[in-house]
C-alpha cells in the first residue's frame, strides 16, 4: 500500500499559474514542502515555454508579464523564449525557495478520507485539504477530424510538434487555424517552402497596439461568461485579435497571410473544397490551439452537461476543494497572475457549505 502523505494545498502544475499560486501561498504564510506542495510534470523550469521552437524569439512574445513579485529584466529579444522564460521561471523558483517537485505526473485526484482529496501521482500519494490545477493546456493539442484525413499522404504535425522553419524548406504547406502560432508559422515558412495555404474557420481579425495590461483584462472578461455557463472556454488569445506588428503588415503586403476559408476534405495529395477548388500539399501543420489538461480530475465528476467545469472565481462550482488557474478567463499569462492570488484567498477559507459537504480539515506536517 503507497505512504500518503499529508499536507494543506497540492498545486499541479508550475508555469505561470502555478508559480504565481505558489507565490501567494508563501505570502499567506505557508510553508513548501510542509503546508503544500507543487508537483510539475516537465523535466525542467519554464512550464509550457521550454517545449516552444526556437524561433520564436523572447522578442515575437505576444503579451508575457512578469511573475508576481519579480520582474524579467534585461532579456535579449534575440534569445529563443523558452531559453529567456525557462531561465526566469528558475530563477523565480529558487528566489522564493518554491521546492517544485518534478518531473510528476499527477494520474487522479479522487475523494479522499473524512473530506480531504487523495492525490495520485508517479511521485506518491498526497492527502490534500485543497487542491490548485495549474495544469495549462499544451499537453492536449487538439487535432480536427476531416473525411479523408487518414489518406493524406504526406506529413501532418501540430503546433505542439513544429520544429522550426527549416523542416519546411521547398515544400508545399497548409497551415490551419487563425491564431497567433498559425501567423507566426507562415511568417517563417513562406520563406523556405515552396509555397504556404492558410486556412481558417473564420476570416482574421488584426488589431493594432500593444497587448497591454488595459487589453489583457477587457480579454479575460470577454472568456468569463461561457465558464460561468459550465461550457469549454474558449481561449483568452481568440478574443483579443491578431497583433499588427511590422513582420505581419510584410506578410500581408507579400500575400503570406491571404487565407481561404475551411476545406471540406482532405485528399491523399493535399486538400480540397466543395466548389472543386484543390490545394496540392506536402505537409499540413494544424495550428487549432490546445484544450484544457483536466483528464486526472475525472474522478471528481466536475464538468457540467455543457461539457467544461463551472467556476466562481476560479473555484469549481461541484466541488469548493478544487480551484483552476490558467483555465478560462485566467489563461493569459496576466490572467494566471490574478487566479494565483484568488485561488489562494479562497483556499485560506472554504466558502459557506463547504463545511457542511466535506469534514472540517486540519492543516499537518509532511
Amino acid at each position: 500500500m503507497a505512504v500518503v502523505r499529508t499536507t494543506d494545498v497540492v498545486v499541479v502544475g508550475a508555469g505561470q499559474a502555478g508559480l504565481s499560486s505558489a507565490y501567494h501561498l508563501r505570502r499567506a504564510g505557508y510553508e513548501p514542502d510542509r503546508d503544500f506542495v507543487v508537483l510539475d510534470h516537465a523535466p525542467r523550469p519554464g512550464g509550457a515555454w521550454q517545449y516552444r521552437w526556437p524561433t520564436l524569439t523572447y522578442g515575437k512574445v505576444h503579451g508575457m508579464h512578469a511573475l508576481p513579485g519579480m520582474s524579467l529584466t534585461g532579456a535579449d529579444d534575440a534569445r529563443p523564449s523558452s531559453e529567456v522564460i525557462g531561465d526566469y521561471f528558475a530563477a523565480y523558483e529558487t528566489a522564493f525557495d518554491l521546492r517544485v517537485h518534478r518531473p510528476v505526473d499527477v494520474r487522479a485526484v479522487r475523494e479522499g478520507d473524512d473530506g480531504r482529496l487523495r492525490v495520485e501521482s508517479s511521485g506518491g500519494v498526497w492527502s490534500a485539504r485543497a487542491l490548485i490545477n495549474a495544469t495549462g493546456t499544451w499537453d492536449r493539442p487538439f487535432w480536427p477530424r476531416y473525411p479523408g484525413q487518414e489518406l493524406f499522404r504526406g506529413r501532418q504535425l501540430h503546433t505542439a510538434q513544429y520544429p522550426g522553419p527549416e523542416a519546411f524548406a521547398g515544400l508545399r504547406v497548409v497551415v490551419v487555424g487563425g491564431g497567433t502560432s498559425a501567423v507566426q508559422h507562415l511568417i517563417e515558412i513562406a520563406e523556405v517552402a515552396a509555397s504556404t495555404t492558410w486556412v481558417t474557420r473564420r476570416p482574421p481579425l488584426f488589431r493594432d497596439g500593444p497587448f497591454d495590461e488595459t487589453r489583457g483584462r477587457d480579454a479575460v472578461a470577454l472568456v468569463e461568461e461561457r465558464v460561468r455557463q459550465g461550457l469549454p472556454p474558449r481561449s483568452v488569445v481568440s478574443v483579443t485579435g491578431l497583433p499588427m506588428t511590422a513582420a505581419v503588415e510584410r506578410a500581408r503586403a507579400a500575400g503570406v497571410l491571404d487565407r481561404l476559408p475551411a476545406f471540406d476534405r482532405v485528399t491523399p495529395t493535399g486538400v480540397a473544397w466543395a466548389d472543386g477548388t484543390a490545394v496540392e500539399a506536402d505537409v499540413i501543420l494544424w495550428a487549432t490551439g490546445f484544450r484544457a489538461a483536466l483528464d486526472h480530475l475525472a474522478p471528481l465528476r466536475l464538468r457540467e452537461p455543457g461539457g467544461g467545469i463551472r467556476l466562481e472565481g476560479t473555484r469549481a462550482v461541484r466541488d469548493p476543494r478544487i480551484h483552476l488557474v490558467g483555465y478560462g478567463p485566467s489563461a493569459s499569462t496576466i490572467g494566471a497572475n490574478r487566479a494565483g492570488r484568488s485561488a489562494v484567498r479562497d483556499v485560506r477559507e472554504l466558502p459557506a457549505g463547504a463545511e457542511e459537504a466535506h469534514a472540517p480539515l486540519v492543516s499537518s506536517a509532511v
